[in-house]
């Protein structure tokens, strides 16, 4: 059996102190005797914020979801409020979702709050993220906390931090945040709560949220239109289950199809490998019940109903998933025409995307004269921009990750709204003798037609922490030079914050906080962002290239060209 290292040792004999728990400290025990590769997995470093907030596999351990870790955590927060907020009466709204032990997490959070003085209010059960972030405004709240680790998998938690504005922490609060916590000591944490200021919230926010869904992702399309869509919905055993049928009810859409075996929530996710709508996989039972029903369009959220896969059928009427960036396409041009029809373009809007997204998002909106800012990886960034703009009217936004956000009343991406809209399109263009795929292939002839693929190598555990980095400095150290025989002419590595072109070998500083992201741009504008996920053991490589389409009718050749081309690509740099 592998020998334990010293630090490791000294780092999980002091959770054998009399601040933990009989239980925690048996398991402790049970990795010391037995299990010394779990224990140094579980000790090796303390759990990070990454883009979504902390997230990690659930156990014993500083490098683990556990009640001291997010007691932790808490502790540090309800300080860093006290501090942030002296003279008034901090209050924090705490929301939970569907995976195993959030609900019991969920209270030791709203424990340590009370503990030390902060107002708490505490949903009394699972409730999809988008509503916690709409709660912090209604409730006016100074933060709030969303038990969640979104489509990972079982074994996952996670703590997510919203800020006043109902957006997630952004700078500079969260380093200063992470300042306090990190010099917070387990011993620090006060977990006596005092249940007189621990509110439970039933569905009274509920229906002022649904209200606003309905508000913000209804338009101008006909009653006849909504009840003509045959919709097939599976929140894949997520949250999703609580409001999205009742938003769609409210909307007119009367002809919503449920998939049974995946409705109860169940942290297990018994049904799928994996409760991600971005993998096929996840939508498999929908598709099949879609095909039984003759339905029009599927959608699947994910288990906190942040993010959301949509199907629709082609020109021959087959169903067809899309992708993240199509999906995003579609429901920001919907959201700029109405926008137009209803004379609010002014000059004073702007739609935001990240730089991981598709460019041809950029060809839309400006062609609006809206415009049009990226931001890095989580709707975090785009919820700070709307904070710092107050000036402008922000219309919507979206990133490849499916996720996307109606107007501004909730400040993270947003299923709930987002599934509403995406079935407000279908039923229109259905009515107008069109179709949400049509209206697609429509936009590609207008703006080319763009194709993307995302990669991700997992790399778990230490040595795939090691891996990761190191392929990352490999590719700063030797940079790609050309692609699928075209030149890169210009790089953008957004840890260095520099733009090089490779032409006229200039240099420009890019004005956006500092990210381990490498973009590579050929002369005809493939492009190749690197980045390692900010909340799984993953390196992501996402390709995109494009091409003009002249006719509709030749979208299937094209778009076959240009699937070989990423084909070359993967092949020639070795990915997947």
């Amino acid at each position: 059996m592998a020998q334990i290292k010293p630090e490791i040792r000294t780092k999980a004999e002091a959770w054998l102190t009399d601040i933990f728990d009989k239980e925690t400290k048996k398991k402790i025990n049970n990795l010391l005797e037995s299990n010394p590769q779990e224990l140094e997995e579980s000790f090796y470093k303390n759990l990070e914020f990454g883009t979504g907030g902390m997230r990690g596999i659930m156990g014993v351990g500083t490098n683990r979801i556990n009640k001291y870790t997010l007691g932790k955590n808490t502790q540090g927060l309800s300080d860093f409020l006290k501090k942030e907020f002296s003279g008034e009466k901090p209050k924090a709204a705490v929301a939970y979702d569907c995976r195993n032990n959030s609900k019991e997490l969920a209270q030791v959070v709203a424990d340590v709050f009370s503990a030390n003085g902060i107002e708490v209010y505490l949903f009394s059960n699972l409730r999809p993220t988008p509503e916690l972030s709409f709660a912090v405004k209604h409730l006016n709240c100074h933060c709030g906390i969303v038990l969640t680790a979104s489509h990972n998998p079982p074994e996952y938690n996670g703590y997510k931090v919203y800020w006043q504005d109902g957006g997630q922490l952004v700078p500079p609060q969260d380093k200063d945040l992470v300042e306090v916590i990190n010099a917070t000591e387990y011993g620090d944490i006060n977990f006596e709560a005092k249940k007189e200021l621990i509110h439970t919230i039933d569905t009274e926010v509920d229906k002022v949220f649904t209200e606003a869904s309905v508000k913000n992702g209804s338009f101008d399309t006909s009653a006849s239109a909504r009840e003509n869509l045959s919709i097939v919905f599976t929140s894949l055993h997520g949250t999703s289950i609580t409001l999205v049928p009742d938003v769609l009810e409210k909307a007119g859409f009367k002809n919503v199809n449920i998939v049974q075996e995946q409705k109860e929530p169940d942290g297990n996710f018994p049904t799928v490998k994996s409760p991600n709508p971005e993998e096929p996989e996840a939508l498999k039972m929908a598709l099949e019940l879609a095909h039984k029903k003759n339905a029009d369009i599927v959608i699947g959220t994910d288990p906190d109903c942040d993010r959301l896969g949509v199907a629709v059928r082609n020109l021959e009427g087959k169903m067809t998933l899309l992708n993240g960036n199509q999906t995003m396409l579609v429901m920001t041009w919907f959201l700029l025409e109405q926008w137009k029809k209803e004379s609010k373009l002014d000059g004073n809007e702007f739609v935001a995307s990240t730089i991981v997204s598709t460019p041809m998002l950029k060809n839309i909106v400006e062609s609006y004269n809206v415009a049009y800012h990226e931001v890095l990886t989580g709707f975090k960034w785009i919820a700070k921009l709307i904070k710092d703009h107050p000036e402008l009217d922000f219309v919507g936004g979206g990133e490849e990750s499916f996720g996307y956000m109606v107007s501004d009343f909730v400040r993270d991406k947003d299923a709930v709204t987002s599934t509403l809209l995406a079935c407000e399109i279908a039923a229109k263009m259905k009515e107008e003798g069109s179709s949400f795929y049509q209206k697609l292939i429509e936009l590609y002839t207008e703006y080319g037609l763009y194709r993307e693929e995302l990669i991700s190598l997992v790399k778990k555990g230490i040595e795939g922490e090691k891996e990761i980095r190191q392929m990352l400095v490999d590719l700063r150290e030797n940079p790609w030079e050309e692609i699928d025989g075209e030149k890169v002419v210009l790089i953008e590595d957004y840890q260095a914050s520099t733009k090089r072109n490779l032409q006229d070998h200039s240099e420009e500083k890019i004005d956006i906080p500092k990210s381990n992201v490498l973009i590579y741009y050929t002369e005809s504008g493939t492009k190749i962002a690197a980045r390692p996920s900010g909340t799984e053991p993953k390196i992501k490589f996402y390709i995109s290239v494009n091409a003009d389409l002249d006719r509709v009718e030749n979208h299937k050749k094209v778009n076959q060209e240009l699937a070989d081309k990423v084909s070359r690509i993967k092949q020639e740099l070795q990915l997947g």
